[in-house]
């Protein structure tokens, strides 16, 4: 079987390289893919935003299933296109899409489906004085603002006092920041405890929770700078007992998907909740509808069972086929290696060094997210740049081995976090 991995980042690199590694699969392209895709499967010359491209290239090259990467595409509408063009694809409708393309929609959701969550109140550009007077009831406390529509993992901002928060609103429903995507906001309460990701593979009442993960979003060691898409992440998390996955299966995932079905958008694809562990227990902070970037990385280095076999059973309605789910019982770390200025402004095209010197390291893989060839070099083309991720038989060890392989690249302007996964010895 042929399969397309839509998309250019290190998720699409993790799904390229774990698909590639099943028997039942012949060739694995990616579109637009990047330095590493090409590697790992073929890159094929289709932006991720062109359907009608992506629903040809398909067609023509008898590809058996398309699986889409980032968020864009599927709130878009690629998987519905996909359908009517009578082709094999893994994600969710534009419909069910929505519980990532809009936060509103994704809280009214839980709130019909008693699922816990921060509490909330949005407001629209044409309501910009409401969300100030709100923000004055709740008098200096910490509050989350939030972009309703996708910002590519940056239009959140946790504001620790009143002057943030009223900064934040102001940036997005005054200044336009994020466009369309800023023009209505959430204001959240600020959420207490540890974070953790819960990735689930589902279709029709069918869910598949995988090992949990912790991602690190803000930009700088202990969590001091701004919001990310996420610099570095570890499998599995400490955090999330059997106990405690138990209950996030039993008070999230499943009234969600019951939901969404009573709600006549029916959730096919991957259910990613990001989590708050409070003291009263799990919360959503957030839903996504496809893997996790940098989530994907240590957890399908962890999987043993194919990825192939199973994303093709969701597919095609076939999932409650699929046994246990195995796993490689070592631990996995991923540290995001970052460009100067990112998450703001960067520069790219510049040349990464020492990526050979990593080939020959154990248990270790790097994951290529920003980055393309300029002739026989590889060089920087996104803010993330790479995934340098690696296993073993424990998560300090896994740890030391990934910042190991970190220490043998170089670019101008390379930085990365110091602390990914000491989060789990606190545990």
């Amino acid at each position: 079987m042929k399969i397309l991995v839509v998309g250019q980042g290190g998720r699409e690199h993790a799904l390229v390289w774990k698909l590639a590694q099943s028997p039942n699969v012949s060739k694995v392209f990616c579109a637009p893919g990047n330095a590493g895709t090409a590697l790992d499967g073929e890159n094929v010359d289709i932006a991720s935003d062109d359907i009608k491209g992506l629903i040809e290239f398909a067609t023509k090259n008898n590809v058996g299933l398309t699986v889409v990467g980032p968020e864009a595409p599927l709130v878009a509408g690629i998987v519905d296109e996909f359908h009517k063009a009578g082709l094999t694809v893994f994600g969710p409708t534009q419909a069910a899409a929505e519980l990532e393309g809009s936060k509103k929609f994704a809280k009214e959701i839980m709130r019909q489906a008693n699922v816990p969550t921060a509490a909330y109140q949005v407001f629209g550009r044409n309501d910009v004085e409401g969300a100030r007077e709100y923000l004055e009831e709740l008098g200096n406390n910490p509050i989350v603002v939030k972009a309703d529509g996708l910002a590519a993992g940056k239009g959140v901002f946790v504001c620790k006092n009143n002057k943030q928060a009223l900064a934040a609103v102001e940036e997005l429903l005054v200044g336009g920041l994020f466009n369309e995507a800023g023009s209505q906001i959430l204001l959240e309460e600020m959420l207490e405890g540890e974070e953790a990701s819960i990735l689930a593979i589902v279709e029709g009442d069918t869910i598949i929770a995988l090992d949990a993960s912790q991602d690190h979003k803000r930009a700088q060691d202990g969590d001091r700078g701004p919001n990310t898409g996420g610099m570095g992440a570890y499998c599995p998390a400490p955090l999330v007992t059997p106990d405690l996955m138990d209950e996030i299966v039993n008070r999230i995932l499943i009234p969600t998907v019951h939901q969404m079905k009573k709600n006549k958008t029916p959730f096919s694809g991957v259910l990613y909740a990001g989590l708050m562990v409070t003291r009263q227990g799990p919360k959503v902070i957030e839903f996504n509808v496809r893997f996790g970037d940098p989530e994907a990385q240590p957890v399908l280095m962890r999987l043993k069972s194919d990825l192939a076999e199973i994303l093709l059973a969701a597919a095609t309605g076939k999932l409650h086929e699929i046994q246990d789910v195995n796993w490689d019982p070592r631990p996995a770390v991923c540290v995001v290696m970052a460009s100067e200025g990112y998450p703001g402004s960067y520069e790219k095209g510049r040349k990464i060094r020492g990526l050979e010197n990593t080939t020959e390291l154990e248990g270790t893989k790097v994951f290529h997210a920003g980055t393309r060839t300029n002739g026989d070099h590889v060089v920087t083309n996104g803010g993330r740049v790479l995934g340098v991720t690696a296993m073993a038989n424990s998560i300090p060890e896994a740890k030391l081995r990934a910042y190991q392989a970190v220490k043998e690249i170089r670019w101008d302007g390379a930085w990365c976090r110091k602390d990914i996964s000491d989060k789990a010895g606190a545990v």
